[in-house]
């Protein structure tokens, strides 16, 4: 962590607070739910010795970044519309994008509107995930996988109680340390599965999870759920890129227990030739054996070892 440096950049209307370490051609990382800008930790110290400037922002709603109260602030455009301010403010024309989970969607998007800011885009966990003109994501997730599918729990105004219940740290560390494949459920009694005896996993130290619960007690989750609540709205808003494809190289990094991935007919888009369809410039998709859904904490040295073989070809 020696070196890694911490401003706040007005950008877009709000105060985003970026960590970055290094010179050369800049690298963005996008972290995801419920994350900050410390999961890329290992990856910021390993760019930026091997020459690259390595800038990891706290997203809209996170950390030290502000937290617009509003779930209409949390659309594509409100975030993507960030990342090109934080862009501009770094003095450069592109970026190269690595992104995993919910900032894996906001990158496909930013690829999306603006593909002239990404060189190329290493994408952890998230695939693309194409408009579908008639179908609205909650009510859709509802019908297929019922109403304690976590999508449809988080619409929940009163989830972030249930959250306090339990606090976040006990949250946090279920969540991180969770390893079952396929869509997740968050029934009505303990939610979260918490157990007195949870071990930390072995890639996750306790200081680790203290950061993490410190500053969501410090902000709680509400900027975070509301990147779920708008998701309906999100749909309605990009009706205009229906059928558009992401013009930008991509390399697609999963593990095979990912709880993403393992949800029905992801696997089945990704290997059948959906994605490529979608992403015409997909230059290769690794999924690693063994691994969970944070696969740039697990695998640090495996997934930096992917995103510097990639970036290094532009």
């Amino acid at each position: 962590m020696e070196g890694i440096e911490h401003i706040t950049l007005n950008v877009n209307g709000i105060n985003m607070h970026v960590a970055e370490k290094g010179k050369g051609p800049v690298v963005l990382f996008l972290h995801g739910f419920p994350e900050l800008w410390y999961t890329w930790r290992h990856q910021i110290v390993a760019l930026a010795d091997l020459g690259y400037r390595a800038v990891a922002p706290d997203l809209r709603g996170y950390g030290d970044t502000d937290a617009p109260a509003d779930v209409a602030s949390y659309t594509y455009f409100h975030v993507v519309g960030d990342l090109v301010a934080l862009i501009e403010s770094l003095g450069v024309e592109s970026v190269f994008l690595v992104a995993h989970d919910w900032g894996a969607m906001i990158g496909w998007y930013l690829c999306l509107f603006r593909p002239d800011l990404v060189k190329a885009y290493l994408c952890l966990s998230v695939a693309f995930r194409p408009r579908h003109p008639k179908l609205k994501p909650i009510p859709t997730m509802r019908a297929v996988f019922g109403d304690d599918y976590y999508m449809c729990r988080f619409q929940d105004p009163g989830m972030e109680d249930e959250i306090a219940k339990y606090g976040s740290e006990a949250v946090l560390k279920k969540i991180m340390a969770d390893r079952k494949p396929g869509p997740a459920s968050l029934p009505k009694e303990n939610p979260f599965a918490i157990s007195a005896d949870a071990k930390l996993p072995l890639w996750l130290s306790q200081d680790d999870l203290k950061y993490y619960s410190t500053k969501f007690d410090q902000t709680g989750f509400t900027g975070g759920l509301n990147y779920y609540r708008a998701l309906d709205l999100n749909w309605e808003l990009t009706a205009p890129w229906t059928g558009v494809k992401v013009m930008v190289p991509v390399k697609f990094v999963v593990g095979d227990l990912d709880l993403v991935y393992t949800t029905p007919g992801m696997r089945e888009y990704v290997h059948g030739g959906g994605f490529k369809k979608d992403v015409p410039m997909l230059d290769d998709v690794v999924v690693l054996k063994g691994a969970a859904h944070f696969i740039n904490q697990e695998r640090a040295q495996e997934t930096t070892t992917h995103i510097h073989d990639f970036i290094q070809k532009f």
